[in-house]
């Protein structure tokens, strides 16, 4: 069973292509024109064990914020299509990550109901040239198009680059787990019968 997601975004401010493969190893291949994201997004492959390629073009000389969202769409889409009917997911992850000073919790439903909680203390201000109020913006992006319900978490933590590495790290884990395959699940892990 293939478990491959790929998705387009083409609007006036960005162009973005999503190829994921759910059941990789963690390689990839990202360009997104904005470095941090770039390493966020590697992270997040390689610690989800998503095999991921990403090639998003924007409008960045007028702010990554464009990019950053439709990034987060189009891998929520990708996601979706890998997924399919959801059948034998184990539906459900959780994970926490530290990094030196700080803690970061991710806890998702692979529910197809969209939310996000955010509980994120941040200093205001950018890690290189990225805001560190992009990533709610992402995570919410990828949270409504996917259909999941994401809790992020951090309970403790200072340096803004800790901070954000550590929620990419502890969400790409709580997602390996919702998205595993049991072989004791028949159908979807539902009471209703769908997802």
């Amino acid at each position: 069973m293939s478990r491959r997601g790929r998705a387009e975004r083409k609007t006036k401010e960005t162009q973005v292509v999503v190829e994921l493969d759910l059941d990789g190893t963690g390689t990839s291949n990202i360009q997104t024109g904005i470095p941090f994201l770039n390493h966020m997004l590697e992270i997040f492959a390689r610690h989800g064990l998503f095999d991921l390629t990403i090639e998003a073009r924007g409008d960045i000389e007028v702010d990554t914020h464009h990019t950053v969202e439709d990034v987060g769409l189009a891998l929520g889409q990708a996601f979706k299509q890998g997924l399919g009917d959801k059948r034998g997911i184990s539906r459900f992850g959780e994970a926490s990550v530290p990094l030196d000073e700080t803690l970061a919790q991710a806890v998702v439903d692979l529910s197809g109901r969209p939310y996000l909680s955010y509980r994120v203390k941040i200093r205001p201000g950018r890690v290189g040239d990225f805001d560190t109020d992009l990533p709610p913006e992402f995570f919410r992006a990828f949270a409504n198009e996917l259909g999941m319900n994401l809790h992020i978490n951090v309970p403790q933590g200072e340096n803004p680059h800790h901070i954000i590495e550590a929620c990419f790290k502890s969400l790409a884990r709580a997602m390996e787990r919702a998205t595993r395959v049991d072989p004791r699940i028949q159908g979807v892990l539902s009471t209703k019968g769908s997802l």
